[in-house]
């Protein structure tokens, strides 16, 4: 199984507002980078869509750590939020709809294809790949009329 590593990141103008997410996916000496966005979005859901996208331009399944600095994000996998999310319905603790179900449910398919691990990385901070993710998502934007 192929070894690829994918940072994402998630930016939003306005929470909510116009949105844009980056990401870049390495395998060996191959670098790749993806960006898109949103004219009303959220932050989360960029974050999210980030790691969606960044899995969905994979053309078989692989070994994929995934480097972002969205907590939301790593920690609905690595605590496990997700799988007690989709065992309840898509319905949190206090009976309430999750937020970015449709979202979640996308991503946690692409995880069984793929065999995932989350890493939590500093944002804003001295790690080159995740600041190049946050200008590729900050560049894909949509421009407000």
């Amino acid at each position: 199984m192929k070894k690829v590593t994918l940072y994402t990141d998630g930016a939003c103008s306005g929470n909510p507002g116009p949105g844009g997410w980056g990401a870049v996916l390495l395998y060996g000496t191959a670098k790749k980078e993806l960006s898109g966005g949103a004219r009303e979005t959220t932050n989360n859901r960029m974050e999210i869509t980030a790691v969606i996208e960044g899995l969905k331009a994979l053309k078989e399944p692989c070994e994929v750590e995934i480097y972002s600095d969205s907590a939301y994000t790593v920690n609905a996998f690595r605590e496990g939020w997700v799988n007690g999310w989709e065992r309840s319905d898509w319905k949190k603790a206090d009976k309430k709809p999750v937020l970015n179900a449709d979202l979640w449910r996308e991503l946690l398919a692409l995880t069984h294809i793929h065999r995932v691990t989350f890493h939590k990385v500093k944002g804003h901070a001295d790690n080159e790949l995740n600041n190049r993710c946050d200008a590729l998502a900050r560049g894909a934007i949509p421009a407000e009329d």
